[in-house]
């Protein structure tokens, strides 16, 4: 399976310290992870939703990542989450799950539901499992909004 980061190259190693100090939707601070999305588009859009053309990055890079098919990836259903999972910031749950995810070390990737497509999904990866030695990353590639984003 393939996943990409969308970042700029000083954030561009798969450490999960960004997400570790500040944390994010699906981790509390302290937690280490790292956010990948199933596809370039989707992690184009995930990244755009947090930035606007003043505070955009001029140093963005696209990271493919190649996960092997022999990985277990744990999935969380909408099914499961509270009604309001899409609203920003995320509730407190979703933090618990993934956090609890990671800290349970079963597999070194969890699907979870994308808040701005949820038909799409994001890949949390753990730094800390035994098996994220096995992601491949490809070299990162500059990457560079189309100003006609901003219209």
């Amino acid at each position: 399976m393939r996943v990409w980061r969308i970042c700029s190259r000083a954030h561009r190693r798969f450490d999960g310290e960004g997400a570790r100090r500040y944390g994010g939707r699906w981790n509390h601070t302290g937690t280490s992870v790292v956010y990948t999305s199933g596809s370039l588009s989707l992690a184009v859009l995930e990244l755009f939703v947090h930035v606007d053309i003043d505070t955009a990055p001029g140093d963005l890079v696209a990271i493919q990542v190649d996960i092997p098919d022999t990985l277990t990836i744990e999935t969380v259903k909408i099914e499961r989450l509270p009604r309001d999972w899409r609203r920003y910031p995320g509730p407190e749950a979703l933090k618990d799950i993934g956090t609890a995810w990671a800290s349970k070390a079963s597999t070194a990737i969890l699907a979870v539901p994308s808040a701005v497509i949820p038909e799409e999904r994001n890949y949390l990866l753990n730094p800390a499992h035994r098996h994220f030695k096995r992601i491949r990353l490809r070299k990162p590639a500059a990457f560079r909004f189309d100003p006609r984003m901003w219209k």
